[in-house]
């Protein structure tokens, strides 16, 4: 035996298969996940650079001195909040690739029920599964935003968004690694019960955060009726989201106003504060009967 020379590319026969077959999958299935993450990440980017930078773009910028009338605050956030919105947004934006692996692996496995052609289960199904996916990511939202509120858990979660008392389109995913994990958890768990197309997903991302820059631009871009109250009532209007920057405790929707009305949530003077930014003011009612109340 002593001149036989040992194979160095045999594995041990004391290595099970079966232990060889795992450590290769689970290689294989790394790669994959880097694939994606990757190949999502500049889409995630992108997202939010053209819905927070567009709307910061037109509104704050192009359009700023036309709708001055309609500025919800006398004054406008300064530049090193802005570049602190930006870099955390960024970092948002990594995360919810992230969790992207989960939606694109599972569905490849048969988990999640994400498609291709936007057609499959009907035009009808389309439509219905989209306004699904904008409903029940309000609920999702209200109820964590809520709980993350909590003071035992605000200062590791959400005091981060809370340091843009006065906001900005770039506040929109400027979060706390520990919410950005919260409301990127979303997608992949709506997956697990409602089949949704790829196209669908894509309209809800883009609604997204399009209406979340919105929210935060500081300028009521609502229409009102004649008497200063919203035309659209049950959506949430810049100003609601507004209330909920200047006053924490208020005020928790994303889309609808619906949850904060049902729980008793919504600011007092909501509807005082809004006819104020559209330049209607109301007769004065609820703030007198705030006062009688106090």
């Amino acid at each position: 035996m002593d001149g036989v020379v040992a194979n160095p590319w045999s594995f041990p026969m004391s290595v099970p298969l079966a232990v060889i077959l795992s450590s290769i999958g689970a290689l294989t299935l790394a790669l994959d996940a880097a694939s994606v993450f990757f190949r999502i990440l500049p889409f995630e980017v992108a997202r939010y650079l053209i819905g927070a930078g567009g709307v910061f773009l037109i509104v704050n910028l192009l359009l700023a001195r036309r709708l001055k009338e309609r500025k919800i605050r006398p004054t406008s956030p300064d530049a090193s909040q802005m570049r602190r919105e930006f870099w955390s947004s960024l970092r948002t934006s990594a995360i919810f690739a992230f969790s992207a692996i989960f939606t694109v692996l599972g569905s490849k496995a048969g988990i999640m029920k994400a498609y291709d052609d936007p057609a499959a289960l009907g035009w009808a199904y389309f439509a219905f599964s989209l306004g699904a996916l904008i409903v029940l990511h309000d609920a999702w939202f209200y109820w964590t935003h809520r709980l993350i509120h909590d003071p035992r858990l605000f200062r590791r979660f959400h005091r981060l968004h809370h340091k843009s008392n006065n906001p900005s389109p770039w506040t929109a995913y400027s979060f706390d690694v520990g919410e950005a994990f919260v409301n990127t958890a979303f997608m992949p768990l709506a997956l697990l019960v409602l089949p949704v197309s790829q196209l669908a997903i894509f309209l809800f991302l883009a609604h997204m955060i399009i209406r979340n820059a919105m929210g935060h631009s500081g300028y009521e871009l609502f229409p009102s009726n004649r008497n200063g109250r919203p035309l659209f009532d049950w959506m949430t209007s810049v100003t609601h989201h507004d209330l909920h920057h200047a006053q924490a405790g208020w005020n928790y929707g994303l889309y609808f106003t619906w949850w904060d009305r049902m729980m008793g949530t919504e600011h007092p003077l909501y509807h005082e504060k809004f006819a104020a930014a559209v330049r209607a003011p109301l007769d004065g009612s609820a703030v007198r009967a705030i006062a009688e109340r106090a």
